[in-house]
This record gives structure tokens, sequence and C-alpha cells, in this order.
């Protein structure tokens, strides 16, 4: 229903044809305001307080598209600079009149990216589940770029290039450039807070981006092309899963190791279960030497029980 569909003049010669047009009028302005309320796609959107977040936010705002919930993790890793971040945060959340949410952590200043990033994705989807939304994060080129070169680094497969492609996350700035940050931060007057860990060496992703800087930004487009012809590739493989009985201890033993190694990861990802290459190794070995009605230990709590003919995840 537009705005202007009430909007023609009243036919004079009907009674109570003006209180029938006003009537018309409010009423499509509840709808819109209901509308509004429940029926836009809510968002957590994750901002930290620095620019590329604030922006994002920023952006999101004045698209009117969203009903938006700001979400801040203080990580308690730089003292007194991550509160400051945290209260800025939470002022943003009132300027723009959004519901704010906030978790606070003691991580230290020893705590490395992977603890915090674990953290910090835990209490973003805990927040997604209580308002039925998605999340939303900053992410620009450049980081996805420095995410394939740290698999890299660290002696990645195939699933390396296929980075942030969680199906709970969306990232609308992904195809920005830094610049292109900095330049809409500048020309609509927004502040942000600067976190003095970004240019630290101690962390490997810091290292990575002054690298990924001499990147020229013709190759830059390439890597993010490239990244975005796996997540697809990635996608068809789970799709393809989909069609065969990956619960079958048989279907297992009449793969070679790669392709159960495949099978086994989708298998596990489908039950929330995350495991090393070496510990998928394992368990192959144990789905094809367990005799039946006995348990494989995955993690504390979490076992595959084992059948004749059929594998098992047990919580």
């Amino acid at each position: 229903m537009s705005p202007t569909s009430y909007q023609t003049a009243p036919p004079r010669d009907t009674k109570y044809s003006v209180s029938n047009y006003k009537a018309c009028v409010k009423r499509e302005g509840v709808l819109k305001k209901v509308y509004n309320k429940y029926m836009k796609e809510s968002l957590i959107v994750a901002v930290s307080g620095g620019v590329d977040s604030v922006v994002l936010l920023d952006k999101l705002y004045n698209s009117g598209k969203y009903k938006l919930i700001v979400a801040h993790i203080d990580h308690g890793i730089r003292g007194e600079d991550s509160h400051a971040d945290a209260r800025f945060v939470e002022g943003l959340a009132k300027k723009y009149g959004l519901n704010f949410e906030k978790k606070e952590l003691s991580l230290g200043e020893s705590a490395s990216e992977e603890t915090a990033r674990d953290l910090r994705y835990d209490f973003l989807r805990k927040l997604a589940l209580k308002y039925n939304a998605k999340i939303a994060t900053a992410h620009h080129i450049e980081d996805l770029v420095e995410s394939v070169a740290i698999n890299l680094t660290r002696g990645t497969g195939w699933r390396g290039l296929a980075v942030m492609n969680s199906h709970d996350v969306v990232r609308p700035l992904e195809k920005y450039t830094k610049n292109d940050i900095y330049k809409y931060s500048i020309e609509n007057n927004i502040e942000w807070c600067q976190d003095k860990t970004n240019f630290m060496d101690i962390y490997l992703r810091n290292r990575i981006r002054k690298k990924v800087k001499k990147i020229n930004l013709d190759d830059i487009k390439k890597i993010y092309k490239l990244i975005k012809q796996q997540q697809i590739i990635s996608e068809q493989i789970k799709q393809e899963m989909e069609q065969y009985r990956i619960c079958s201890r048989y279907f297992y033993t009449m793969l070679d190791y790669k392709c159960a190694d495949e099978v086994l990861r989708y298998f596990l990802e489908k039950n929330d279960i995350s495991q090393t290459r070496p510990q998928r190794e394992r368990i192959l070995q144990a789905i094809k030497t367990s005799k039946p009605n006995t348990k494989y230990q995955i993690t504390k709590g979490v076992h595959i029980r084992f059948s004749k003919n059929t594998i098992k995840i047990e919580k």
C-alpha cells in the first residue's frame, strides 16, 4: 500500500466522505507502523565501534529496509579502552533509536584471536535466535582476502578459499574496499573508535594485513571472484551430499580417503560438531573397524554409536 493511496480529493456529494478519507489515511499509517515493527527482516548488527562497523550501521539504518539490533562485545582485552568503545556503541544505538545488546568478557591481553572470535559469534548467534534474525558483519573485500591468506599460511585445503560463507551471516560491505569505507565516513561526518590492537604485530591477521595492502586492487578483485566461486562449489557439494546415505558405514568404506573425509565433515557439521582433519581420520578408522553396538567418543559428552550398518551421533 503506497503512502499516496488515499490522497485523492473526497467526492463532495458524499455526506461522510471527509471522515472516511481521514479514517483511510489513519488506517494506512497504522498499517505502515505495524509493517515497520513486525514485517521487516531483522538484523543483528555487530558493531565494535571501529570505522567499518559504524559505517555499516549507518548505511543499514539509512536504507530503511531492516529492523536493526545493535550488538557489541566487550572482550575485556584492552581495559578501559574496551569499556569506552562499549559506551560509544551504546550511544550510537540511542542516537538511531535502536535496541542495544552487550556482552562483557574478561579475556585479558593474552587472549587469542580465535578465542575472541568464537565467543563473539556464540553471543551473536544467541541473539539471532532471540530475535529470529540474521547477523550482519562489516567485513570488506580486503578482510576476505586476508582470511584466505591466513588459511594459506596454515596449509589449507580447498575449503580455505571458501571463506566467510555461513548461511546465518550477511556481509553487506564485502564488495567495498577499506578506502570506500573511509570515504563514506568522511562524506557523512561519521565518528568511530580506533582499536590500537589492530596495529600490533602479535596478531597474525595484522601481519597479513600489511602484506595485503601491497596487492593492487585488480588482483584483490580477482581473488574475491575466486572466493565467491569456491563458495558456490562448497554449496554444490553440500547439495550433492544430501542425496547420499551419509550415515551408512558401508558408504564410507567404499570411498577413497579424500571423499570420505569430505562426507564425514559434512555429516559432523550437520550435527554442529567441528573436528580437525587428524580427528576425522581417526573417526573414519573407527567407522571402518568398530564392532556393532559400540561407541566412539568425539568430544566430551558426544559420541558416535555404531550399529552393524549405520552411525549415529549421541549427545
